[in-house]
């Protein structure tokens, strides 16, 4: 497979963390001196020796603790893996410790839509969780209880995380645009004791400007929540309004000080509960750990993402996506956390690059759609605005194409492009990009320090520049402790493990270079399979929406139970104005015959208004093959947590209409 062209190339003056620590491995005799200058075999000494790797990272970062950090790795069993148990930790003591920062710094800032920014200082930021665990003793919160935010990304809600986990309280958010009943399929499983409530939001700028008014939908959630104690109401939308009966306010909570106090917990004691998509069944409740999050948050962003006191980080994100979490853990290495509420295109697509330049970020994080949607309008944010500042740009949420690589290098400047995935699983990523390692053109540029990812055929067996499953071979501290309520594991197990006993099973395409980059291609469970070629989603999209007249897109394969070639099936959202029409339908089949392969090519191409995708931007390829096959759609997928649920509707009237027989 030919090497495709580096667009970034590091400047290895050893400045960067993850060398600085290699050097001091090196001279104490932990690492050999290929392993000191050469990514690739740093990487397989740390997943070779995760009792030595873990425990050094522990070191590098500095996590305040009690206790041995030997042993680091008790048992190495998947699931089941024990780490550090002789340690005693609270994350919100790690993240409160701000390493580099004065108490006059400020490490929190805040920009939204609904209101005026907010800034935090490192002094301003304690206290204000101390006000709020204050207040939380106050509701009879303590060791355990769940506490829970129907919030956007703003202070509030990170000073309740921290305030919650002090106590060793379990945290759990949605973003207050999930409909009721799926923040209530969520919640309901947790049962929390605490509910902090905004009253509404605004959703853009100027004539875009819309007030989502939120009051009725917190009633029903209170309804629904029988293990409330309390519930704190947050006026975020109108700060005039009275608060609703039984209800207490955020000025309440934290009127009164507190001592800032940590309560030390085991390494494996539950931090917060994530909730997958919940397209099909109940959401699944996904439990973290104290110590696995500080440690693997503190890795992937000091070590990858090069992140310290000198930096300001902004990933934009909801607080119902994992992203949100990794986010607000910038302050772990002592980085400024820059939390964005609002309509990222609102009012055009250059406000995030705006945002970015005036508060002079150097690491912006945001979704592979959005960079594309950029590319697509023919933005330049080098001309919009200073992008002096910015040093990386980070892409997740779905697989970044070549042309977006091509329009980072082009149209925002000379700087890093981390493309990264992993997941609200282990709330971090497998694979994404080092300080050390190049960025090449469409390639996910390393495996992450520590994490054992392989591709596996069908066969079971590691390849090298071959599609695979994507798997992970060896435990990772952040891996899930396991599912809330799932007391003998077997959710858990099915979700993971059971396909390949001993091996976590990702769900995701990846090749993996024999230089170590990495290229993913879609879901395996959405696997395009042609005359018995598997055909990855990812290549199909880029080509599709690379033309001008197609918006949005999602292919589906409909294999044919006797054993024929199948159906593929292309759903099409167009542009305004634009019409399926008989020469598009050619354009679009000689785009994928040109640049991918005649197996490409679909039988069927449909229109439809919009496509259903998950909050966070996935494309709901699984459930739209449901209804395919003639599944109903309120039976697939929970229209409170996807944009564009009535889309589902329109996908089984065209199902009706086009497809059946």
């Amino acid at each position: 497979m030919s090497t495709p062209e580096a667009l970034w190339t590091p400047p290895r003056d050893g400045r960067s963390r993850l060398e600085r620590m290699a050097v001091r491995l090196h001279d104490a005799g932990v690492i050999t001196a290929e392993e000191r200058d050469d990514y690739a075999s740093l990487h397989a000494w740390s997943v070779r020796e995760p009792e030595v790797f873990w425990r050094e990272t522990w070191h590098e970062l500095g996590l305040p603790h009690t206790g041995s950090t030997t042993p680091a790795l008790a048992s190495a069993s998947m699931p089941g893996a024990t780490w550090f148990p002789d340690v005693r930790l609270n994350y919100a003591e790690a993240m409160l410790a701000l390493p580099g920062r004065a108490d006059d710094d400020v490490v929190v800032v805040a920009a939204s839509q609904s209101r005026a920014e907010v800034s935090l200082t490192a002094a301003a930021l304690r206290d204000q969780v101390a006000r709020a665990r204050a207040g939380l003793v106050r509701l009879g919160v303590g060791r355990g209880d769940r506490v829970a935010a129907y919030a956007p990304n703003v202070p509030e809600t990170l000073v309740l995380l921290l305030a919650a986990a002090s106590l060793g309280a379990v945290f759990s958010s949605c973003a207050p645009e999930f409909g009721t009943q799926s923040v209530v399929d969520r919640w309901q499983q947790i049962e929390p004791t605490v509910l902090l409530a905004v009253d509404g939001y605004r959703y853009g700028v100027g004539e875009r400007a819309k007030d989502v008014h939120r009051g009725a939908e917190v009633e029903a959630l209170r309804a629904a929540l029988p293990s409330l104690t309390a519930t704190v109401h947050l006026p975020y939308l109108d700060p005039s309004a009275p608060a609703p009966a039984g209800t207490i306010t955020w000025e309440a909570l934290v009127a009164e000080p507190g001592p800032l106090e940590f309560e030390p917990v085991p390494f494996d004691h539950p931090l917060y509960v994530l909730f997958s998509s919940g397209t099909t069944g109940l959401p699944k409740p996904i439990v973290h750990g104290h110590g696995g999050i500080a440690l693997e948050h503190g890795k992937a962003l000091a070590l990858h993402h090069d992140l310290g006191p000198e930096d300001r980080f902004l990933w934009f994100s909801t607080t119902g996506w994992m992203m949100w979490n990794l986010l607000v853990s910038g302050l772990l290495v002592g980085a400024t956390v820059v939390l964005v509420d609002g309509d990222p295109a609102s009012p055009d697509l250059g406000a995030l690059w705006r945002l970015v330049a005036e508060h002079r970020v150097t690491v912006f994080g945001t979704s592979a759609p959005f960079l594309m949607a950029c590319r697509k309008d023919g933005l330049v944010p080098r001309e919009l605005a200073d992008l002096g500042a910015l040093r990386q740009v980070g892409s997740t949420g779905a697989p970044l194409p070549a042309e977006g690589f091509d329009w980072v290098h082009e149209a925002v400047g000379p700087v890093q492009l981390a493309s990264v995935s992993g997941g609200t699983d282990v709330c971090s990523a497998f694979v994404g990009a080092a300080p050390t390692v190049p960025v090449w053109r469409g390639e996910i540029s390393c495996r992450m320090l520590g994490c054992a990812v392989e591709a596996l055929d069908e066969q079971h067996r590691p390849v090298r520049d071959s599609l695979g499953e994507l798997v992970i071979t060896a435990p990772l501290p952040s891996m899930p402790l396991g599912l809330w309520g799932d007391d003998d594991g077997s959710r858990y197990r099915a979700a993971y493990f059971d396909d390949i006993p001993g091996v976590w099973r990702h769900g995701d395409w990846i090749t993996i270079t024999e230089r170590g980059s990495c290229r993913i291609t879609g879901r395996s469970d959405a696997t395009l399979n042609r005359g018995g070629v598997r055909l990855g989603t990812a290549e199909f999209y880029a080509v599709v929406e690379a033309l001008p007249e197609v918006r949005d897109s999602l292919v589906v394969h409909l294999e044919d139970d006797e054993g024929g070639a199948g159906r593929l099936v292309l759903l099409v959202v167009l542009e305004p104005g634009r019409a399926l029409d008989d020469d598009l339908r050619r354009a679009i089949a000689v785009a994928l015959r040109t640049h991918l392969s005649p197996r490409h090519v679909p039988d069927d191409v449909l229109a439809v208004g919009a496509l259903p995708r998950t909050l966070s931007g996935k494309r709901l390829e699984v459930p739209v093959k449901r209804i395919l096959r003639g599944a109903d759609p309120e039976e697939v997928a929970a229209a409170g947590a996807l944009q564009a649920p009535e889309s589902l509707v329109e996908i089984a009237a065209l199902r009706d209409a086009h497809l059946r027989g």
